[in-house]
């Protein structure tokens, strides 16, 4: 094997291997990924070429891509998917793996075994989507993985936090998500001298026939437990006694999606999947995601960018991600469906409360999410593991 580079950019190779292919880790992924082409890296994506956009997306940037055929679980299928692992290393030779999520981060980091410094980054605990017995063996697994991890990637330092209580033993670096400040900004007044929010609306078909000063809410995220639909969906009906006209539209797809839609009442509208979540954001007057769990979940940092207020559970990243004044009003404990109506209807209820947080918000997220800071601290993280004399690579971390 070639001797590895030390810096990326021209003559650098990194492996990003990848599963999930949609939701935030996919665009975590694309956004990073741009960042990398553009610097003059060589970056290769190996990711499943189904469920989701990422491999569509990053070979339109330029990067190259190389279909890894892996399930989103552990499973029978798990001996194949980390020999496909080991052979992508083979052909590809990188300097460094970059892998993203558990299942990523478990095949990989069983494939390379310290060969080749390899990133991980959880994107979120596994052992926090579980519980009981599979809880302990995915916290048993992070803490064995460790000794062939050069570097753990948390996106928060509630996330490093929690992993650190759970006993994972590795050298770390928090790096904040970010988020495209240039893609996702305050809308202008359009051409017509519609104000922002009634211009998104009647730019999208599904909301065009609203009345004007129609509340509403908006929540970004796949379909699933993780993201907390269903406890939104059982804090509607409360809204509604406040509000009665406010809507609600659920962006996303996701294995929930049948089950949420089987409930939901007619003022709750499911657009699906969509390309461009900008003018969703744009047409909300408040953003809302109450999920179960995260790292640091990227929907509110683009909404946030946009001028929108949010409101999150108080989940691993959530608090970091709000501006400091903004934390009192704009979290609600994890499940709590009645305080999350609460605040729902306080915040729809205060107009000018709604605008002082969307400025704050952007501002908050120009100084401390611009995703070409999280790129340049990527960077840095690659040039430190890649310096790392290779004796030291397979070695456990001191206990």
């Amino acid at each position: 094997m070639r001797p590895p580079r030390h810096s990326p950019g021209p003559g650098f190779t990194v492996l990003h291997l990848v599963q999930p292919v949609d939701g935030g880790v996919a665009r975590v992924v694309t956004d990073l990924v741009h960042a990398q082409v553009t610097a003059g890296t060589r970056v290769v994506v190996a990711c499943p070429d189904r469920g989701g956009p990422l491999a569509a997306d990053v070979a339109a940037l330029g990067a190259e891509t190389a279909v890894w055929h892996a399930t989103r679980d552990p499973g029978f299928a798990l001996p194949a998917e980390i020999r496909r692992v080991a052979e992508l290393v083979g052909r590809i030779r990188p300097d460094v793996v970059h892998a993203h999520s558990a299942k990523a981060g478990f095949a990989g980091r069983l494939a390379v075994r310290g060969r080749i410094p390899t990133v991980f980054q959880p994107h979120a605990w596994s052992f926090e989507a579980v519980g009981g017995t599979t809880a302990a063996l995915a916290r048993g697994w992070e803490r064995l993985a460790a000794r062939w991890t050069a570097r753990v990637v948390c996106v928060s330092e509630a996330e490093r936090d929690r992993g650190e209580r759970a006993g994972v033993r590795a050298p770390w670096s928090v790096v904040h998500n970010g988020v495209d400040v240039d893609r996702f900004r305050p809308a202008d007044v359009d051409a017509g001298g519609l104000a922002p929010t009634a211009a998104a609306r009647a730019a999208l078909p599904r909301l065009a026939q609203l009345p004007p000063h129609t509340p509403l809410v908006v929540c970004v995220g796949r379909l699933c437990r993780q993201k907390g639909q269903d406890i939104l969906l059982r804090a509607w009906p409360l809204v509604l006694q406040d509000v009665p006209d406010a809507r609600l539209v659920l962006v996303g797809d996701g294995p929930d999606a049948a089950r949420l839609r089987a409930g939901a009442p007619p003022s709750v509208l499911f657009a699906g999947a969509v390309r461009d979540t900008a003018p969703w954001y744009a047409a909300a007057d408040l953003v809302v995601l109450p999920s179960r769990w995260e790292g640091m979940a990227v929907a509110p940092l683009e909404a946030m960018a946009g001028g929108r207020a949010v409101l999150l559970s108080d989940v691993d990243g959530a608090r970091e991600s709000l501006p400091p004044a903004q934390r009192a009003h704009c979290l609600t404990p994890p499940g709590d469906h009645a305080a999350t109506a609460t605040a729902i209807i306080a915040l729809l209820g205060d107009r000018p409360l709604r605008d002082t947080f969307g400025r704050e918000a952007h501002e908050y997220v120009l100084s401390t999410y611009d995703v070409r800071q999280t790129a340049r601290a990527i960077a840095d993280v690659y040039r430190d593991v890649a310096t790392v004399p290779r004796s030291e690579r397979r070695e456990p971390i001191p206990q």
